[in-house]
This record gives C-alpha cells, structure tokens and sequence, in this order.
C-alpha cells in the first residue's frame, strides 16, 4: 500500500472532501493527490484540474506517477438536469478519457462512484437487486449507468481492475452538498439546528436509501483494497445504509431537539426522486467483500447533531 500514488478528481465535492483524509491517513499525505477545477484548502498535494481536458490529466498522472484514480468529479442529479449537455461531458466523456489514460499509461486500479440514480420506474423498488432494469430518468443517472457499462467494457477487453459502487443517497456533516435529489437529508440538520424548522422540497413519505458518511468511506475503501480475485465485476456494487422518509428523519430529529419543525414544499426533485427505489438488496457486496454498514437512523442522527457546529 505504501507504494501507491492516488489521485482523487473532484475532491473538493461531499464524498471527496472526507475521502481524501482518510486516504491521507493510510497512504500518506504526500501520495494523494487532490484535484479539482476549484482551488481548496485541503492540507497537502493539490492540483487545479479541468477534469475534461485529458492532456492535464496525463500531464498530472506522468508528473505523480500515479498507480490508482479515485474519479469523483460529476454533476449531480437535479443540478444535471439544468446542464444536461456539461453534465455529459463531465459524468461520462471525461470518464472515459480516465478509462483510455489508464489503459495507456498502467494504472493499476480505477474508482468510479455510481448511484441509486441509475434506477428508473421498470426497476423493483423493493429490495432492488444488482441485476435488473435500469431506465434512468435524469441525465445524472443515464452518465452513471452509462459510465458502469463502460468499466465493465474496459475490464473485459483490456483488464482494467475497474471498481464501482452504487452509492444510495449520502448525509454528512462536513459539508452542505448541492445539487441532488437526496440533499434534503442534510439541509434539514443544518436548518434544524441553525433555525429550528426545515422546508421538505420532497414529501413527507418518499422513502429513499441512505448512508452515512463514515460508511461511505469504509465501503469505498474496503473496495478498493479487496484482493481482485473477490471483485466478480466491475458493474457499480449495491450498497445499503438504511432507508428512510423526510417524516422519519424529522422524528428522530426532534428526539434530540424538540421544538424542531418541519413542512412539506414538494418541487421538481419529487418526480426524481418518484422514480427511484425505496430499499436496495446489497448481497453481493456483503459476499463479495464482506459489506455491512454500522449505522442506523438512530446511530446517524445522534452523531450528526453532535458534530454540526454552528
């Protein structure tokens, strides 16, 4: 592990700001390298990176000798309704530049971050299984599923050592996010401690997947460090946290606050989020490589009030 030099796109985003520390903390600070076409105040190697310019990210790659790419860089789902043509570009177009960079150069290992957007109104929402069908409705989830399909091509035909996980709708509190459907779950702890009273843009009863953040990242890594002869492909994997309603959420908020409030202004992200699934079967993953995540609803909402600080 020690020999690794990683570099993580899009590292300034939800995902990236945390998983880049945490990959500090295993392979060193200086055999990470940030990247992102924002500049950050993350403590060690960065670099300012269109990531659709692919003569900078093989200039970046030579410069580091870079072994493993973490490509977090996308647009989100309601966001890349607004963009759908740079949404393209950035989920997919320079995804697939990463894929022939690493094909020409020997990179060892590729993380591509895929997501419960790829599902679509064929697909059970029940316990949603790793095969099935996927008909995605926003130009997010059509990059994403797209973006899996071609892993699995550059793994088949040229042995890339492609890994991917489907990530169900992540709540942090590092950071705000902006531009998915699942954000909601994130504004409403900040809203809740900052003002007491949240505005839901989702209903009352959607049930979506979620996961935490500290799961995210065990997930991720424990993926990418699992010897290749447990990977069975390189398809983005289920996982699962746990799945809950804006309803749900606020209730287990006011166990801890009480006087918190909340009302229900649903908008365009309901239809998004009417087309996704309520609960996902995560089986492969729990046998491929052992997944299971530590926190529940309950376990989620205490650590999260006690680490926003506002």
């Amino acid at each position: 592990m020690e020999n690794q030099v990683i570099l993580v796109t899009g590292a300034n985003g939800q995902i990236g700001t945390v998983l880049v520390q945490e990959l500090r903390k295993v392979y060193g600070k200086d055999n990470v390298i940030a990247s992102d076409i924002n500049p950050s105040d993350l403590d060690g190697p960065f670099e300012l990176l269109d990531i659709t310019e692919p003569d900078n990210i093989l200039s970046v790659i030579r410069q580091y000798r870079v072994t493993q790419i973490y490509h977090l860089a996308a647009l989100l789902s309601s966001k890349g309704e607004v963009k759908p043509h740079l949404t393209w570009r950035i989920n997919l177009s320079a995804y697939l530049d990463i894929l022939e960079l690493a094909r020409q150069e020997n990179i060892g290992r590729i993380f591509f971050p895929s997501t419960i957007g790829i599902y679509g109104p064929t697909t059970p929402k029940i316990d949603t299984p790793q095969h099935t069908s996927f008909e995605p409705k926003t130009v997010y989830g059509i990059t994403k599923w797209t973006g899996e399909l071609w892993g699995q091509y550059y793994k088949d035909r040229y042995g890339l050592d492609i890994r991917s996980i489907r990530y169900p709708g992540v709540i942090s509190y590092q950071s705000i996010p902006e531009g998915g459907t699942t954000d909601y779950a994130v504004e409403m702890f900040f809203d809740a401690k900052l003002h007491g009273h949240y505005t839901c843009y989702l209903s009352a009863e959607t049930r979506l997947p979620m996961i935490y953040m500290p799961d995210v990242i065990s997930a991720t890594l424990q993926l990418m460090d699992a010897p290749a002869s447990d990977i069975s492909l390189a398809m983005g994997y289920n996982i699962a946290g746990f799945s809950i309603t804006p309803s749900e959420l606020s209730e287990a908020i006011t166990e801890h606050l009480p006087l918190f409030s909340i009302d229900y202004k649903p908008d365009e992200r309901q239809k998004i989020a009417d087309s996704w699934s309520d609960s996902i079967d995560d089986s492969r993953a729990r046998k491929d490589w052992n997944w299971s995540p530590n926190y529940d609803l309950a376990a989620m909402t205490k650590d999260m009030l006690d680490n926003i600080d506002i």
